[in-house]
């Protein structure tokens, strides 16, 4: 069995609501609405056939609630999409055998009751929140309470990137061009929440925090170097900040904390990208992500070549079945037929 941890996915309540509250959503609204795969079930069943022993971790698409409607309304629009993906993992457990809870970011009080309604009421095995909250660091005080109830029941917050074409990639400019909000902001987002919890203070208050950054850490395993060596000099090329006095007061280097994460392959068949992550992370925190149904088939092009690129990677049966299955089973607490 092979479990694909990062997938997402419309239930039909929320999909109908969010098309009535946010129905021209541009950017990543415009991708979603093309998916067929988000909503029909019939056509990601089929899809999901083509891979045998083969079951999906379950989490809404972006664009993020928060993103779309007001704090007034994202409450409604969390509790819809997590009584919906709930309702999914009841009827089709071997397909979908948990889910990742939605929450309303730009409402960080109803974002915390709406955890712990999903994950003592609903059965939720993780949460998902984005690399920002409508615009706003995770590494706000407003935010503490999700990451500490995600640490007290010992469950895994899946972290998405988010930006949209209104990020210009010059001051000078009013929208980014050529998509490259896309292509290269978001691995930027992913890379800057990272940071941001990292020089919190997080791991030193919570260190069982479990985090799994989408897109195989993002920037992070390519930088290294830059990471490592270059934040051993914190504080050393800035001003008017006294970064030093921080660096002294974490304790370990900051490049230990960004191990600390955990990450998923879907990096849509690229090998030289996935090796780069496993050898940052280490074999016991990378799962299996395929990033399903975002691909140019609708949902098989990107599953089909992460799979065949685990399959290349020169490590032992044990440690591919850890990435595909047994790391899932052990962070999300699952029991799956076969273990």
């Amino acid at each position: 069995m092979k479990i694909d941890i990062f997938n997402h996915i419309f239930p039909t309540q929320f999909y109908e609501k969010m098309m009535e509250v946010a129905p021209r959503y541009k950017d990543m609204g415009k991708r979603a609405r093309n998916i067929p795969a988000l909503f029909d079930l019939d056509l990601r069943f089929k899809m999901m056939d083509q891979f045998g022993a083969y079951c999906q971790i379950i989490s809404i698409a972006s664009p993020p609630i928060e993103a779309m409607v007001g704090p007034d309304i994202t409450p409604m629009l969390a509790e819809i999409a997590n009584d919906g993906m709930a309702e999914l993992v009841a009827r089709h457990p071997d397909r979908f055998p948990a889910f990742a809870a939605a929450l309303p970011m730009n409402n960080p009080e109803r974002a915390a009751q709406e955890l712990h309604r999903a994950v003592q009421d609903l059965g939720a095995r993780a949460i998902q929140i984005y690399s920002n909250a409508a615009g706003k660091p995770l590494d706000g005080s407003e935010y503490a309470p999700i990451f500490e109830g995600m640490a007290a029941y010992d469950l895994p917050i899946l972290l998405h990137p988010a930006r949209g074409a209104n990020f210009p990639d010059y001051p000078g400019e009013e929208k980014s061009k050529y998509e490259i909000w896309w292509t290269f902001g978001w691995p930027y987002e992913t890379s800057v929440a990272m940071a941001r919890l990292v020089f919190s203070g997080l791991f030193d208050r919570l260190p069982n925090i479990k985090i799994v950054t989408h897109h195989m850490g993002a920037m992070i395993p390519y930088f290294e170097g830059r990471v490592g060596h270059g934040w051993d000099q914190l504080g050393k090329r800035s001003s008017d900040e006294n970064y030093e006095a921080l660096l002294q007061s974490l304790k370990k280097r900051p490049l230990d904390y960004f191990k600390m994460f955990y990450a998923d392959t879907a990096l849509f068949g690229a090998y030289s990208a996935t090796k780069c992550g496993l050898d940052f992370f280490g074999v016991d925190k990378v799962l299996f992500a395929s990033d399903s149904p975002f691909d140019p088939e609708g949902g098989t092009l990107y599953t089909r070549e992460t799979i065949a690129v685990i399959n290349q990677l020169e490590i032992t049966s044990e440690e591919r079945e850890r990435i595909f299955r047994s790391n899932a089973e052990r962070l999300l607490k699952l029991s799956l037929p076969g273990a």
